[in-house]
């Protein structure tokens, strides 16, 4: 029998579960425009993926998306033809090998037959000759060593070259530079590339942070209804989470909302407007606050499947709070029927990259400029639907200045109703916050996602 008879074939090689998974998740993403985050866990659950796997495909995945833009510059000095002519398949095999090689503690040697093992599976035999040509290419240099070797160096333009080094586009960068300044930029970068810890958010009257740090958290910085579980973990376990009656929930979104709560404000307080309130983390948190002035808060919702998101939220809250749908930019109430309102608006998200890896390359800057109206648009809404001596906390997470006090200035510009309040004190024991009036919060100086607050009195 010839030695060329299957029988005698050695069997090829299984590829490697978690890669795979992390493959798929990332094909979702790339590919379908998916959530990572919103895929991974969903992956996870349905792989079963647990301790040391969840953990290994948590950082393919993220880490593969969060660095893509700069492991794109290496691949292309790593191939012989254009990536625009790769299949998108294969060049995402040809990161995720990349992000192995050069930001895990994977021995190159497995990463790179790993990957022509999973190469062959998911897109055969063909093209796992290029994959290990190019991955050993790649293994050949150290990250710092590949960053050098792609234009321009830095002492010739150091925003082209943090854009390479920090993973992060030039434009994005360009408009941290003008929020934030030359100091602590690059500060800010590496925050951005650093997975967040879990945040829970503790509701006012239906629970406390004792009852989270009992189950395992522990006390947050700045918020008093926040804690961190340390080390991540499932927060649904904590039966605080499981009953609504807590959160997951940024600190710096619990710093904004608990701002607008504290502002001074002469008569009546009961009647509290969430203009922009999907998915309703924030809304618990007002709902919360409110009922314990025996208030009411209103939440209005565009789409029908983030209401529901809301109402959910809402669901361990006491009190009758509304949670319309409909557009916050055409009140069905009459001008004048709110205490408080907050305007947490629609934006690109720059502050919170930190959570969402793939956001950094999916984002344009005409994005930026398509969303500033409907911004203005709120947030004028906002200001009529407050009544006289009432507060507006107008809300973004991005810390892009189209997005932050450009919009307010416009607005307040048409309107003699209305005037910016100081906010800084409405955050006591939080540090560097700047010039004011306004507020900005920083991944790198407060820990949480870049948040923007502007207090407006109605007058």
């Amino acid at each position: 029998m010839s030695d060329r008879s299957p029988r005698n074939r050695a069997p090829q090689r299984r590829p490697d579960r978690v890669r795979g998974v992390a493959y798929q998740v990332i094909r979702q993403v790339t590919a379908e425009g998916g959530y990572a985050n919103l895929a991974l866990n969903k992956a996870l659950r349905e792989q079963r993926l647990s301790g040391r796997d969840a953990a290994f495909c948590t950082e393919l995945v993220h880490g593969t998306l969060r660095w893509q833009g700069t492991y794109d510059a290496f691949l292309a000095r790593s191939v012989s033809r254009p990536l625009a002519d790769l299949d998108p398949e294969l060049l995402d095999l040809l990161r995720l090998g990349t992000h192995q090689l050069l930001r895990m503690r994977v021995d190159s040697y497995a990463a790179v037959s790993e990957m022509v093992t999973l190469t062959r599976a998911e897109i055969g035999q063909k093209r796992s000759g290029l994959v290990n040509a190019v991955l050993r290419k790649i293994s050949q240099r150290t990250l710092t060593q590949w960053i050098d070797t792609v234009p321009p160096p830095a002492e010739q333009d150091r925003l082209g070259h943090l854009a390479i080094a920090k993973a992060h586009p030039r434009w994005v960068i360009e408009a941290f530079a003008q929020a934030l300044g030359d100091d602590g930029l690059e500060e800010l970068l590496d925050a951005d590339n650093e997975p967040p810890r879990v945040t829970l958010v503790a509701r006012p009257g239906v629970s406390d942070v004792d009852e989270l740090v009992a189950a395992g958290a522990t006390a947050g910085r700045w918020s008093p209804y926040a804690a961190v579980l340390e080390g991540g973990g499932d927060p649904g376990r904590i039966d605080a989470v499981a009953t609504g009656r807590a959160g997951v929930q940024d600190e710096g979104s619990q710093l904004v909302a608990t701002a607008l709560a504290n502002a001074s404000i002469e008569g009546a307080d009961g009647a509290w407007l969430d203009l922009c309130a999907g998915p309703g983390g924030k809304s618990a948190l007002l709902a919360a606050l409110v009922n314990q002035r025996d208030g009411q808060l209103t939440a209005v919702e565009p789409l029908k499947h983030r209401a529901e998101l809301v109402r959910s939220n809402l669901r361990a809250i006491p009190g009758e709070h509304k949670v319309l749908i409909g557009d916050g930019t055409k009140p069905t109430w009459p001008a004048g029927s709110f205490d408080r309102v907050l305007a947490d608006v629609p934006c690109s998200g720059l502050g919170a990259l930190r959570r969402r890896p793939e956001a950094r390359w999916r984002r344009t800057p005409e994005d930026v400029a398509e969303l500033r109206p409907l911004q203005e648009d709120l947030l004028d809404s906002a200001i009529t639907s407050a009544r006289p001596g009432g507060v507006v906390a107008y809300v973004t997470c991005s810390p892009h200045p189209d997005e932050t006090r450009a919009v307010v200035d416009a607005v307040l510009a048409k309107r003699d109703d209305a005037e910016l309040e100081d906010a800084r004190p409405l955050f006591p024991g939080v540090p560097d916050l700047g010039d004011g009036p306004d507020v900005q919060l920083w991944p790198h100086l407060h820990g949480t996602d870049a948040m923007y607050l502007a207090l407006i009195r109605r007058t």
